[in-house]
């Protein structure tokens, strides 16, 4: 499979790596110095692209890859007040787009642990649900995508709560997200439910980038050839 990388930052050399050991090709690599060369024709070199860029970038790098007719893999996160637009406009081009704010594999299983507590906690008014992310400086969002997405989950799932903040709540509606920077650190996510009795902690640590890689590599393969929109759970499923 050829693949082109719109975004060749640390995560970008990452899914590389992991790509040519599986036996892929990169054929379009983007990065700051050569934006240029992120034209509809140079994407249409690859079968799937794969972007991992800045919010502020994003939603432009994925409608050119709709225009070029190419499947394309976004972990860009920070951008998704325009996600109902990028769906529209992947319709309208009869493309694939396939969004995860986080594409490791140990994270979305992460993903269904955090619905099933919050499942379990819906009836235990007595517990206090809060969060915690921690990633390196260079991180330009906070908090996650990952948080954010185990945030919204937790709110679809307690009735209680009504908004997520990235602070220290000060309404009992709210869900407190803490977001701490610091290097290194390729992120640490927990949910946390305290009572007057107990703690109940959900953790998942990251010890590296290639786990997310690895993801991002599979959800390209699962990718090509198909159209429309998916998630990382479409991926994963039995």
């Amino acid at each position: 499979m050829k693949i082109a990388l719109i975004g060749y930052g640390k995560m970008g050399h990452a899914i590389e790596e992991i790509a040519v050991s599986r036996g892929h090709e990169i054929v379009l690599r983007v990065s700051t110095k050569n934006l240029e060369d992120n034209t509809v024709s140079n994407i249409q070199k690859a079968d799937v692209a794969i972007e991992f860029s800045r919010p502020e970038i994003a939603f432009n790098n994925l409608t050119q890859c709709l225009d070029a007719g190419v499947p394309v893999v976004c972990g860009t996160t920070g951008w998704l007040n325009r996600f109902e637009e990028i769906k529209k406009y992947c319709a309208e081009k009869k493309g694939a787009l396939l969004y995860a704010s986080n594409f490791s594999i140990g994270v979305n299983i992460f993903f269904e642990l955090n619905k099933r507590l919050a499942q379990l906690m819906s009836a235990q008014q007595e517990y206090e649900v809060s969060m915690e992310e921690i990633h390196h400086t260079h991180k330009k969002d906070a908090p996650s995508g990952t948080a954010i997405s185990l945030a919204e989950q937790i709110l679809d799932i307690l009735p209680v709560k009504k908004k997520w903040v990235n602070q220290v709540p000060t309404d009992p509606s709210e869900l407190g997200i803490l977001s701490r920077r610091i290097d290194p650190a390729p992120g640490t996510h927990k949910v946390m439910y305290h009572s007057e009795v107990d703690d109940i902690e959900i953790i998942h640590t990251a010890h590296s980038r290639k786990g997310f890689a690895l993801g991002a590599v599979l959800a390209a393969e699962f990718l090509k050839g198909k159209s429309g929109v998916f998630s990382m759970a479409d991926v994963l499923r039995p």
